[in-house]
């Protein structure tokens, strides 16, 4: 093989988990309809559609083992590309069959709870809704099937006429109603399981700002076991990111899986550890992993302000706020507003607050209308 590792998609996560396995010198290829994106940056990479069998089968054909950076690449497709590559199916991690359960919300809850992992009630919306809604009640969470992050595909209604009201969202199929969670907070757990191996790393407390996530830093719960108990009944192997609910009186329910790296394990990049994306590719190629650990850590998502951001200056205006402070860049081509650009760790004291403080000085500097530096320059 000429690659030891290939990635589906060639965004931030496929970006980070290469930047992992070049330090330890593996050669790796990713895949993304983009001619220039984050993981094309730092290793080579073919361009073309995620949904094509062929450009897949490319992928399986050249890389020892693939992993994925997005969990929307439909399964069918992957399944396809191994016929056509003639690869065994455990080339690819996790595998098309956990992946078809998860893509598919409906399929993913009744999987949680056929195995008894608590877990909201789901109703598949067919005809004119009625079943649905008596079988979950109002409010109620209205999610499509298919596709939906960082609340879109998701609405709410608040009552039977709020729900009707919604009919042109649903009439046509593919949603599902939900059971409204009333809770506490949110909180995060990355799974990972290698064969009969089977860790966690520690769980995390996420705080979401217009559905997307804000702050993440350690939770002072253990939710690990509701979340190995989640990815076990979807059968998955591999590394998950497990999203889930603490409500008011201590349940902890599970929202959703993401069977990849995940925004809210990003913090172990700086936690002095084993990070998400050496284990990703760790277990990608089959490899054992060590016990997660390090130290508290709280991450604070970068946001796009507008399309002159200057990323530049907001890195010097964060370093020179707080030096102990860790900015990582996406180098995404576009920057617009509310996108996902970077990401801070801070570590050591007053983790929150230097988080908050450290990206509030980045953005002050990336906003600041001035002439950009030159590529290679950082201004003055």
């Amino acid at each position: 093989m000429q690659f030891d590792l290939g990635i589906l998609g060639g965004g931030q996560l496929a970006r980070m988990t290469i930047m992992a396995a070049q330090e330890m010198g593996l050669r790796c290829l990713s895949l993304d309809p983009g001619e220039v994106t984050p993981a094309s940056q730092v290793a080579p990479a073919a361009q073309g559609p995620l949904n094509d069998p062929q450009a897949v089968a490319g992928i399986l054909s050249n890389c020892a083992r693939v992993t994925l950076e997005n969990e929307f690449i439909p399964a069918g497709v992957i399944a396809e590309a191994l016929q056509l590559s003639g690869r065994d199916p455990g080339t690819v991690v996790p595998g098309f069959e956990t992946l078809g359960i998860i893509q598919d919300k409906l399929w993913q809850r009744k999987a949680l709870l056929a195995k008894g992992v608590p877990s909201p009630k789901a109703e598949e919306i067919t005809e004119d809704g009625t079943v649905a809604i008596a079988r979950i009640g109002v409010p109620v969470v209205l999610k499509a099937r298919f596709g939906g992050y960082d609340g879109k595909g998701t609405k709410f209604a608040r009552s039977p006429e709020e729900f009707d009201d919604l009919r042109p969202v649903w009439e046509n199929g593919g949603w599902m109603a939900e059971e409204f969670v009333e809770f506490k907070r949110e909180l995060a757990v990355m799974v990972y399981r290698n064969g009969n191996v089977t860790g966690w790393f520690p769980t995390m407390e996420t705080v979401q700002t217009n559905f997307v996530c804000d702050l993440v830093f350690p939770a002072d719960v253990d939710a690990s076991e509701v979340a190995v108990a989640a990815v076990e009944a979807v059968d998955g192997q591999g590394l998950f990111g497990v999203e889930l609910f603490e409500t008011h009186d201590g349940k902890i329910l599970v929202n959703e899986i993401a069977p990849r790296p995940h925004n809210s394990g990003h913090y172990t990049m700086d936690w002095g550890g084993l990070s998400q994306f050496e284990c990703i590719t760790r277990l990608t190629l089959g490899l054992p992993v060590p016990a997660p650990a390090g130290e508290p850590v709280c991450m604070a998502n970068l946001l796009g302000q507008s399309d002159q951001d200057d990323f530049r200056r907001g890195i010097k205006n964060a370093l020179e706020s707080d030096p102990d402070v860790h900015v990582h860049w996406y180098a995404k081509q576009e920057s617009r507003k509310g996108r996902k650009m970077g990401h801070i760790n801070v570590r050591g004291g007053d983790i929150v607050g230097r988080a908050r403080a450290a990206r509030e000085a980045f953005y002050k500097g990336m906003t600041t209308v001035a002439k950009a530096p030159p590529p290679s320059e950082f201004p003055s």
